[in-house]
């Protein structure tokens, strides 16, 4: 039970970095940085939501 709660803050970081690189990359190395910022801030709040519905499902896990 205490290894679940301790990857909740990897798991939301992980999250949140995932999505910025992947919206960097294309910004920078797909689309030459043509499209930056937009595609780093829509692939961060992507990250963003991600991390909320793995603290959602890890809550809703921990009710039952």
């Amino acid at each position: 039970m205490l290894a679940d709660f301790s990857t909740i803050g990897m798991t939301v970081a992980f999250s949140i970095f995932i999505g910025v690189g992947i919206g960097y990359l294309l910004d920078h190395k797909v689309f030459g940085g043509r499209t930056a910022p937009w595609l780093t801030l829509i692939f961060l709040g992507l990250g963003v939501a991600a991390a909320f519905k793995n603290l959602y499902m890890m809550a809703r896990r921990k009710d039952l």
